[in-house]
């Protein structure tokens, strides 16, 4: 059975009200923008879309930024789950080290893409909308606090896409989330996250406007 997805509309505001006071491990990251943060070894952080069909870039550097040069890499995630995508609760998203950094411990939507990379400023301009806000230049501006400088070193990672249908979109949207759907992960290794409200609003998709989400950090296992 196919599972129908829900559009926006004025009743997801009864999710999204939840978290306007929200405690200091709560972020709202604004529709279209980004946001970066650090989470330690034996706690669990949690993506969460507010008003629905939002979907989230997300990339991850192992701790200290830059010079482990370890990072989050999709086509190691790949080759540790033998090819399947995307993964279940209890998989792990390794490393370019084939190291575990994350296990995902709960998951509401079940739809999320690990192929395709950060929209980017080239891909908007042979839109004809240069200029637009990306994923790749929004995780960049996160970063800069650990020394990210351009948005290149953002494309050189391929993000895990939470909430993105892109291989299945003939049964599902392409943004399929329904408001307070969410995924948390365990963290295995300490890490800096990036995330991107994905600003890709072209040809209605996601409602025609990016929209809020929340990251709430500090959470602790289920496996504890």
């Amino acid at each position: 059975m196919t599972r129908k997805c829900c559009a926006a509309t004025s009743t997801n505001d009864a999710v999204a009200s939840n978290f306007k006071t929200a405690d200091n491990n709560t972020h709202i990251v604004p529709g279209g923008h980004g946001y970066a943060f650090e989470v330690q070894k034996g706690t669990s952080f949690r993506i969460i879309d507010l008003h629905g069909q939002q979907i989230v870039d997300l990339m991850a550097w192992v701790l200290p930024y830059p010079s482990s040069l370890e990072q989050l890499s999709m086509s190691y995630t790949r080759y540790a789950l033998n090819g399947c995508a995307p993964p279940a609760v209890g998989d792990c998203l390794v490393t370019n080290k084939q190291e575990p950094i994350f296990k995902l411990t709960a998951d509401i939507c079940h739809t999320h893409d690990m192929t395709f990379m950060a929209c980017n400023p080239a891909f908007y301009a042979e839109k004809g909308l240069k200029g637009h806000r990306n994923c790749a230049e929004n995780i960049a501006e996160a970063m800069k606090p650990w020394g990210m400088g351009s948005y290149l070193e953002a494309t050189a990672v391929d993000p895990f896409n939470v909430f993105q249908n892109t291989p299945d979109t003939t049964l599902k949207d392409l943004g399929c989330s329904r408001p307070g759907d969410f995924v948390e992960f365990e963290v295995l290794k300490d890490a800096v996250v990036a995330v991107s409200s994905c600003p890709f609003d072209v040809d209605g998709f996601g409602g025609g406007k990016a929209t809020d989400v929340a990251v709430v950090t500090g959470l602790k296992p289920e496996s504890a």
